[in-house]
């Protein structure tokens, strides 16, 4: 039976870290170290709730992710997003050294990251994001997590904390987005197949419209396909429904608009094409859990 793993599992991890700390329900950060076992880390299926980053730098570790097998090794990281499905297989457990951060959905969602930059990502269906970095993308990744680790353990007042850890992981969050772009501009890359282009030309066009449109008929008129295909080409790429792109990128850019815009919430419900705030303010807290009123005031 398959195991949700979130940060009460992790937590466990502690003695059996060189570095540790957490903040709260929000995130974990451990540095593993040798002399685990398979035991300790767990056995069996588990599905990723929030996000889970492992940058390995010593030894090796094999993991199925979505039914695909991947082996980490040195200076090799691996990123697996919400309800992402894994199985460890084997860990070269005398030899271990490796970064391990879990991220909580709900400090995952409060993470703002500017829409306009959705866009210049390379949409690839049905890919886990698996690296090998360079020498420098090690060192720079290596010093986000270090700073991430110094903030929580080292800083006193948790809604500072809170907020810096915020800042330096969607800073970590967009140079990742660098990495995979260097690397989707690198040539003799596969032709896509037309499936992959729905899915992608639908990912680009909720870019363009997400502030007027809210409605998947829309996109699927667009692409001259049924809401009910489309829906399902979504899934099946990446995991999520297409109305779940959409609420995505409508939500992000309604909280940076919140925090950072000036606009009072009328303002905001107005400038994404809600009917009154009071639509809104129903449709933002059903995704958030908090109203607008008190994520402003978060």
């Amino acid at each position: 039976m398959e195991k949700d793993v979130d940060l009460s599992h992790v937590v466990n991890l502690e003695k059996y870290s060189r570095e540790f700390s957490n903040l709260g329900c929000d995130y974990v950060f451990s540095r593993l170290c040798p002399g685990m076992s398979q035991e300790q880390l767990g056995k069996g299926p588990g599905r990723v709730k929030g996000m889970a980053i492992v940058l390995c730098l010593k030894g090796s570790i094999e993991i199925e992710v979505n039914l695909n097998n991947y082996t980490i090794e040195p200076n090799m990281l691996i990123v697996m997003g919400h309800d992402s499905m894994f199985t460890v297989k084997n860990v070269d457990f005398q030899n271990l050294d490796a970064y391990l951060l879990v991220i909580s959905p709900n400090f995952l969602r409060d993470i703002n990251i500017d829409t306009s930059v959705l866009q210049t990502i390379k949409f690839t269906p049905n890919v886990v994001p698996v690296m090998s970095l360079t020498a420098t993308e090690l060192d720079l990744t290596t010093k986000y997590l270090d700073l991430i680790h110094s903030n929580t353990s080292g800083n006193g007042e948790p809604l500072y904390v809170r907020n810096i850890s915020r800042c330096i992981m969607a800073a970590l969050v967009y140079q990742f987005m660098q990495f995979g772009r260097d690397r989707a501009q690198e040539p003799d890359q596969p032709a896509q197949s037309r499936r992959s282009n729905y899915v992608k030309r639908f990912i680009s066009l909720v870019h363009e419209n997400y502030r007027q449109e809210r409605s998947v008929a829309f996109y699927a008129e667009r692409l001259f396909i049924s809401p009910k295909y489309l829906s399902m080409l979504v899934k099946e790429a990446s995991g999520k429904s297409a109305a779940e792109w959409i609420d995505e990128y409508v939500i992000l850019e309604a909280k940076n608009l919140l925090r950072f815009s000036g606009m009072n919430i009328q303002q905001v419900a107005f400038s994404l094409h809600f009917s009154n705030q009071s639509s809104f303010g129903k449709y933002f807290k059903h995704l958030t859990g908090m109203s607008p009123t008190e994520f402003q005031r978060s």
